[in-house]
């Protein structure tokens, strides 16, 4: 029994699911076993080795009956976000509805806000119930999120990487920041979601690699008999620069060691 990795949005993050032995391609429409119960997705990769882990299954291949009604599904939902602004407006709640979406046997209707602060949304929700005649889900999402559904064009002048292909929003901190010896200018490190920019986490690994050995800026030093003190480093050439009590400058390459050179090219291997 193969995996098989689907998309419940076009670019959303994947999920792993046993094929349950149904031959299946890249870009077919299935229907699949969930917690909140069944849900359309499409195929958007195959694994041919099972890891052995528990996964729910693929219920089954979806027919054209299926398409229309996910399609249904998708129509209804989106006149419910106007919906549920509408009533929260009524009740004086802060909240910005980003998406909203049945799961595939309409069990439940979930909507996605975005909201300053937490809210008492147990009014709207028993309204938007009574309405809809299904379990109501309000969850409350943050600017990362908004972010990826918006798009944007980032500093780097592509588009979002959130909006395109990363399909998971990792926590990002500033430590990640320190390591690549960043300054703290939040025009520089945050990007358009206001957050600090999802691409720090592309080279941290790198950069704790090539962080070893090397002293911090402001660090005393002893450099072949001469007394200095760390003013600045070159993480990816592991170089620093020490100023001495005489007012010189000097550069500094600190060599990789056998162990971590070994390493380093099994990082570049994978």
């Amino acid at each position: 029994m193969n995996l098989i990795g689907v998309e419940f949005k076009k670019g959303g993050k994947q999920y792993i699911f046993n094929d349950n032995g149904f031959k299946l391609n890249i870009g077919d429409n299935v229907i699949v076993d969930t917690e909140r119960g069944s849900q359309f997705a499409t195929v958007a990769c195959i694994y041919e080795k099972n890891d052995n882990l528990e996964h729910a299954n693929i219920l089954k291949v979806a027919t054209k009956e299926d398409e229309r009604q996910n399609n249904t599904n998708i129509k209804e939902a989106k006149k419910a976000i106007s919906k549920a602004e509408e009533l929260a407006n009524k009740l004086n709640l802060d909240m910005k509805f980003l998406d909203a979406y049945f799961t595939f046997d309409r069990k439940q209707l979930v909507f996605q806000f975005l909201a300053d602060n937490r809210v008492d949304f147990r009014e709207l929700a028993k309204n938007l119930a009574a309405i809809y005649k299904t379990r109501i889900e309000l969850r409350q999402v943050g600017v990362r999120d908004k972010a990826k559904e918006i798009s944007g064009i980032g500093q780097c002048g592509r588009k979002l990487c959130c909006s395109t292909f990363l399909n998971d929003l990792d926590s990002v901190g500033i430590a990640q920041v320190k390591n690549q010896n960043l300054a703290l200018n939040p025009n520089k490190i945050n990007g358009l979601c206001g957050r600090l920019l999802c691409c720090l986490k592309y080279e941290d690994d790198l950069y704790s690699l090539y962080r070893e050995d090397l002293p911090e800026v402001g660090d005393k030093v002893n450099y072949e008999g001469v007394e200095g003190t760390v003013v600045s480093l070159d993480i990816p050439r592991r170089k620093y620069t020490i100023l001495t009590d005489e007012s010189n400058k000097i550069e500094v390459e600190v060599p990789f060691k056998k162990d971590t050179k070994d390493a380093k090219r099994r990082k570049s291997n994978k």
